[in-house]
């Protein structure tokens, strides 16, 4: 009798399991589009708050300082007190001297500067071609310029100062003055202000100072003239009245610049306020 074999059926083992293994990265989904849309926004309007602080700041610089007079006219035929104001243009100098040429068309007879501490002043005169009538005298000769030297430092960087004359009598058949300006800095560098506007030309790189000349009757209503009013409003040290609406000007563009700036800074901050809410 045969033994009877068993018969045995081999089955392939189960593939071992690691349980360390590492699971296969996952993508991270991407930001929603509004969240991205939002951000490029933000930062869009950041960049646009920057642009309109410097627009501002553009708008509110005033134009390159120049020598002028003050105030800018007079009555024809009078006499009035006038002042040559001058800024520092320069950070690294001084300005420590002025010369004032006087047009040599239109002659006075009178010229006479009040004192500016810290300064020296002379006063040139020359003869006339043709001598002058005034007050039943006849005057033989003019001024033809006045010059202002600084005793120490003069007018420093970011300062100016202003050079106050008494002159008459004003041309009556006249429509402006020019003033030829020489201004010297401590450096020895000079700048000739001496280029004569042009009425419907653009202001010229180097202009000379100007006074107009209005009729005697161009009043106010309280009788007036404006060179008059600011002559009046004169103070003991040379300010005018005229004087005052240039501080106002300037005060004006500091707080334009201000304000630019601040729009600038929100705009930024609001961008970046942005972009954290965003990768939040």
């Amino acid at each position: 009798m045969h033994a009877k074999h068993a018969t045995h059926t081999s089955h392939p083992a189960p593939a071992a399991t690691d349980t360390h293994s590492t699971p296969a990265p996952t993508t991270a989904p991407a930001a929603p589009r509004t969240a991205r849309r939002a951000g490029g926004a933000g930062w869009r309007l950041a960049g646009a708050g920057a642009l309109a602080a410097g627009a501002v700041l553009l708008c509110s610089v005033p134009a390159l300082a120049h020598v002028s007079v003050q105030p800018g006219e007079a009555e024809r035929g009078g006499y009035a007190t006038i002042n040559f104001k001058v800024p520092n243009e320069r950070d690294d100098a001084s300005t420590v001297k002025l010369e004032v040429s006087f047009p040599a068309e239109h002659p006075m007879s009178s010229v006479m500067p009040q004192p500016v501490p810290g300064w020296q002043v002379k006063v040139t005169k020359g003869k006339l071609d043709k001598p002058l009538e005034s007050h039943g005298k006849k005057i033989t000769e003019a001024v033809n310029k006045v010059t202002w030297t600084a005793d120490d430092d003069g007018v420093r960087p970011g300062q100016f100062q202003q050079f106050p004359l008494s002159v008459g009598q004003l041309p009556e058949k006249a429509d402006h003055l020019v003033f030829k300006a020489l201004q010297t800095y401590s450096n020895k560098e000079v700048v000739r202000w001496i280029e004569e506007p042009r009425e419907g030309a653009p202001e010229p790189e180097s202009p000379a100072p100007v006074l107009k000349l209005v009729a005697a009757d161009a009043t106010g209503a309280d009788g007036a003239t404006d060179a008059k009013k600011a002559a009046a409003g004169e103070s003991a040290s040379g300010q005018t009245a005229n004087a005052g609406s240039d501080d106002d000007s300037d005060t004006t563009a500091r707080v334009l610049g201000g304000v630019g700036i601040a729009a600038g800074i929100a705009g930024v901050a609001f961008g970046v306020l942005a972009g954290r809410r965003r990768s939040a």
